[in-house]
């Protein structure tokens, strides 16, 4: 991963490329705002006005510029940031990604941020041109013999302040919350072929061991039969490779007090490490995918992960059922019933629609903690009806408390993760009727898909706070753009850590 960090003017070297910021959009082309000592990064002044001017170059947010040196000194990337009404953190993070993006190789960049600093407070910026840089300087080379060239090496934030400590804080927070991304992605992008169940528990342990004031249990298949996890057991019996439950939680050095308790918001994640339909088996083309059907698991973990670190002052528990979906001799058949960790019953009629079935018993673990949570979140790759209804960049949001949905999507808006909410209307209920159980893990065919699935979850949710993130659409990239990186994308880790930090 890119490493970022915070100089002062003069301390960076000529042969670093040197990173005009565009502010905004004059009357004669864009205007160039690059700082006050351009001389601390090699040039002799900033780029004039006219090298600015090239076709398709407006000073959009993301759009980037490479100025060629004719003289032997650094090359110059300008990059833009749009009109300086309404910068906000989201276009700091598309100007560093795009910064990166146009380096293309190893070295260093020098980015000289504008005097006075636009667009929030300095903390912020740092935090979000840190997390730019990073998520788009990541790569997943495992399986490749020949990796591919690596982004930018470092980036040097050259601060006009001169000593603020602010921009340096914020950077090391963004770098954090890119590293727990990049867990998760590397998790999301794994074959799952070499990552079962079993082995995704282990890598959460992992990841967690010598993570301060943060344990980890992990139940095997016999625990799981004791506990009553119907429904992920009925998940994983089509499996050869046996289900797991992984269950961390988070305890604050320094705990902040609202009414004289702790807040404790436990997560939840979908973690299919391959879902192949069950007997109702998806198509070759479907399951091309599937590795990612854990996303939720892999994103609450990787949230939990860095919230010591990022110095979050409220409990937070993390709540992940592993399984893989598969048409083995036992698998699930349509129109056998399951009886949830609740003592709830619900018919299958389509085991393709499996992660439901997985969340429902984490769900009724969630509810029942002592004392009552304040809030209970999921993160699903649920359904495809998500994208259909909102396509690949916005998430459909439900939830029972419409505080709690609120601050989820202003933690997510914050971070540039957007989440639309969606409604839970009581009439869709009959849509799970089931003639033969409480239940049935369908709705009606063709009809509002993805409200049918959080309607069965609700169910689950023990009338606690509760909102779910359907991330179906949203989960994986088709392709590499901004600080997404083709493949797996981790969406919601961000929204979570901002989320938790929000009680502070």
């Amino acid at each position: 991963m890119v490493d970022v960090r915070v100089i002062g003017p003069g301390e960076a070297s000529s042969d670093l490329v040197a990173v005009g910021l565009v502010a905004v959009a004059g009357a004669d082309g864009p205007e160039l705002s690059i700082g006050t000592d351009v001389a601390s990064v090699g040039l002799d002044e900033p780029p004039v006005p006219a090298a600015l001017r090239r076709p398709g170059f407006a000073a959009k947010a993301g759009q980037s510029l490479v100025l060629r040196s004719a003289g032997g000194g650094p090359d110059v990337v300008v990059v833009g940031l749009g009109p300086v009404e309404g910068l906000d953190h989201e276009r700091w993070r598309k100007a560093a990604a795009a910064l990166v993006r146009a380096t293309g190789g190893p070295g260093s960049a020098a980015l000289v941020l504008p005097e006075p600093l636009c667009g929030g407070d300095p903390q912020a910026v740092g935090a979000a041109i840190a997390e730019g840089a990073a998520l788009a300087a990541y790569r997943f080379d495992d399986y490749k013999s020949t990796p591919r060239p690596s982004a930018v090496d470092g980036l040097l934030v050259v601060d006009p302040t001169q000593g603020s400590s602010a921009l340096a804080d914020g950077i090391a927070r963004g770098m954090r919350t890119a590293a727990a991304v990049a867990f998760a992605r590397d998790l999301i992008n794994t074959p799952a072929g070499d990552l079962a169940p079993a082995q995704l528990a282990e890598r959460f342990v992992a990841e967690m061991a010598g993570t301060a004031r943060t344990s980890v249990e992990v139940w095997d298949e016999e625990r799981i039969a004791a506990e009553r996890l119907g429904g992920l057991l009925g998940v994983s019996r089509g499996s050869l490779e046996p289900p797991r439950l992984v269950r961390a939680t988070y305890e604050p050095a320094e705990p902040v007090s609202i009414g004289g308790t702790t807040p404790h918001v436990v997560l939840v994640g979908k973690g299919i490490t391959f879902d192949s339909g069950g007997l109702s088996l998806k198509t070759a083309e479907g399951m091309s995918t599937m590795k990612t059907d854990m996303s939720g698991a892999a994103i609450v973990m990787a949230a939990l992960s860095a919230c010591a670190d990022l110095g979050v002052r409220i409990k937070v528990t993390a709540i992940a059922p592993i399984a893989e979906n598969m048409p083995g001799a036992r698998a699930l058949k349509p129109g056998d019933v399951l009886t949830m960790r609740n003592g709830a019953t619900v018919e299958v009629l389509n085991t393709d629609a499996e992660g439901r079935l997985v969340l429902a018993d984490a769900l009724s673990l969630a509810g029942e903690i002592e004392p009552a949570p304040d809030a209970v979140v999921d993160v699903a790759t649920l359904t495809g009806a998500a994208a259909v209804a909102l396509g690949t960049g916005i998430a459909p949001l439900y939830g029972t408390d419409p505080e709690l949905v609120e601050r989820i999507r202003q933690a997510g808006a914050s971070v540039g993760e957007r989440l639309w909410p969606m409604p839970l209307p009581e009439d869709y209920a009959e849509h799970i009727d089931s003639e033969v159980a409480d239940m049935k893990n369908t709705g009606r065919a063709g009809q509002a898909g993805s409200i049918a699935a959080a309607l069965l979850l609700e169910r689950f949710t023990s009338g606690l706070a509760w909102a779910h993130l359907d991330i179906a659409g949203t989960g994986r990239a088709a392709e590499t753009s901004g600080y997404l990186t083709k493949g797996g994308t981790a969406f919601g880790v961000r929204t979570l850590l901002a989320l938790v930090s929000s009680y502070c």
